[in-house]
């Protein structure tokens, strides 16, 4: 697949709505934080959105750049950058396909969006850009989490509260509801977020799928790929990774050349 995935433009349409949709979540942060401060620097952020993660670690002095497909979420966290007078280099490219002039300590992959790489070609494509540009002794982190049964079977006829936030037009608050359909042949999970403040007609609806990996799958596409994982996370703090922990954290380093 060498085209941007078609929901990608829908589902992020706005930075501004994604920011305050989750702006409480902030766990991940001190995660990263401390795999920097064990590897080293430069980083790079894939899929690095409106900069949830890339500023806070800017403000700590690190040397990181951001890395999105998306213009709406890059517009964002170039504005929240300027206002903060942080020097962050953004680039707009597909994890796919990019080229940067340097090499990186650390690359990371968080917040599930691996999810966004639906086929084998295209985790091989953003693999291999990713072993291009991390140094010999650099590692790999990747924040996928760990499929749940119970959500991927949940049923499709009903809305599941997500959320709600302060609509950033002034219009009331926006609640946000989702239903997914999985896929098991094609292991994608068909998800479909509503966003209602109140009134009916003004409702959006977005539609996308989240690819899922299961552990052993990631596992193995990483060894396939030309990496070594040295650990797998369950949890943000490093708790080790079991059947039943919501995260797959893998760090990884590129394995020697054969």
């Amino acid at each position: 697949m060498h085209t941007k995935p078609s929901d990608i433009d829908n589902m992020y349409w706005d930075g501004r709505h994604y920011d305050l949709d989750n702006k409480d979540f902030v766990e991940d942060i001190p995660f990263y934080i401390r795999q920097i401060a064990r590897h080293g620097l430069p980083v790079l952020e894939l899929a690095c959105g409106t900069g949830r993660i890339t500023i806070p670690l800017a403000e700590k002095g690190i040397d990181i750049t951001g890395l999105d497909i998306t213009e709406p979420m890059l517009a964002q966290a170039r504005v929240k950058a300027a206002t903060k007078q942080l020097d962050i280099t953004w680039i707009k490219a597909d994890c796919r396909k990019f080229t940067v002039h340097r090499t990186f300590k650390v690359i990371l992959f968080p917040f599930n969006s691996i999810g966004h790489l639906h086929d084998r070609e295209s985790v091989e494509q953003c693999f291999a850009r990713v072993r291009e540009h991390l140094a010999d002794d650099g590692r790999f982190i990747i924040d996928m989490y760990n499929p749940d049964l119970r959500i991927l079977t949940r049923d499709p006829t009903k809305y599941y509260p997500l959320g709600e936030y302060p609509d950033p037009d002034g219009h009331g608050q926006i609640k946000v509801f989702e239903n997914n359909t999985y896929d098991g042949k094609k292991q994608i999970n068909q998800i479909t977020w509503y966003y209602r403040n109140g009134r009916q007609e003004n409702e959006r609806t977005v539609r996308w799928g989240s690819r899922i990996y299961y552990p052993q799958e990631l596992d193995t596409l990483l060894h396939y790929n030309g990496f070594t994982i040295e650990e797998k996370y369950g949890f943000y703090d490093e708790r080790p990774f079991t059947a039943m922990a919501p995260k797959q954290l893998i760090v990884c380093r590129k394995s020697p050349s054969l």
